[in-house]
Formats: C-alpha cells, sequence, structure tokens
C-alpha cells in the first residue's frame, strides 16, 4: 500500500478510537462531561496513531523503553498546537450548533488539519535521522 492511502486510513482509524472513546464517556459515564471526554479521546486517539506512525509511516522498529519513551514525549509535544486546532473545531462545532452530528464533525475536520500539519512535524523532529 502506498504512503498516502495508509496514512489516511491510520488518521481514520485514530479519529474512530478517539470518537468511540468519546462516545462511551459522554453517553455511559460521564452523561455531560465533555471535556472529559474530549481528553480522554485525544489521549486514545494519540496512543493509537504513534503506534500506527511509528510502526507502519516511519518503519521505526526500535522497542527501547528509553528512546520509544522520547519518541513519545516528542511525538506528544508536536501534538500540542494540532490538539489546539482540533479541540477548538470541535468545540466551537459543538457549542454553536449543540448536536452529537456537529460535535463529530468538527472533531473529524479539526483532527484531519491537525494530522496535516503533524505529519511534517513528526518526520523532522520524531522519527527523522
Amino acid at each position: 500500500m502506498n504512503f498516502l492511502p495508509k496514512y489516511f486510513l491510520f488518521c481514520l482509524v485514530a479519529i474512530l478510537v478517539n470518537l468511540a472513546t468519546q462516545r462511551i464517556l459522554l453517553g455511559v459515564i460521564f452523561n455531560n462531561g465533555f471535556f472529559v471526554a474530549l481528553l480522554f479521546g485525544t489521549i486514545t486517539g494519540l496512543v493509537t496513531k504513534y503506534y500506527l506512525d511509528k510502526i507502519y509511516i516511519f518503519k521505526d522498529l526500535d522497542r527501547s523503553i528509553k528512546n520509544n519513551s522520547k519518541k513519545f514525549l516528542f511525538y506528544s509535544l508536536n501534538g500540542i498546537g494540532t490538539t489546539v486546532i482540533f479541540w477548538t473545531t470541535e468545540s466551537l462545532f459543538y457549542f454553536l450548533i449543540g448536536t452529537s452530528f456537529a460535535r463529530e464533525l468538527g472533531a473529524i475536520i479539526g483532527l484531519s488539519i491537525g494530522y496535516f500539519i503533524k505529519y511534517s512535524l513528526d518526520k523532522k523532529y520524531v522519527f527523522g535521522d
């Protein structure tokens, strides 16, 4: 599989993990805990995307805890700005329109923009030689 379809697929997987986590927390546990669901969705999406990017996009097979801890830290730091884009977009859609569909549409748009930017940062600062 070529790079672009694979990266797009992994973005979709991470988005689905993020949104599924949010739905579970919003619907079952917290009912009105939008910000808690947003945080936990972000964390599960981040871990999923890190693993998929590390192994399948950047072909990084290093298994050392020390190196991977450092890489995950930089990967996470690269995601701060893109997370702000995602959270802002999702929150605006949710609070302005007020539906679950709008919240998820905002999340998809925000995450898509963020992942587009994040790839370049990760290539240069996390998995670059």
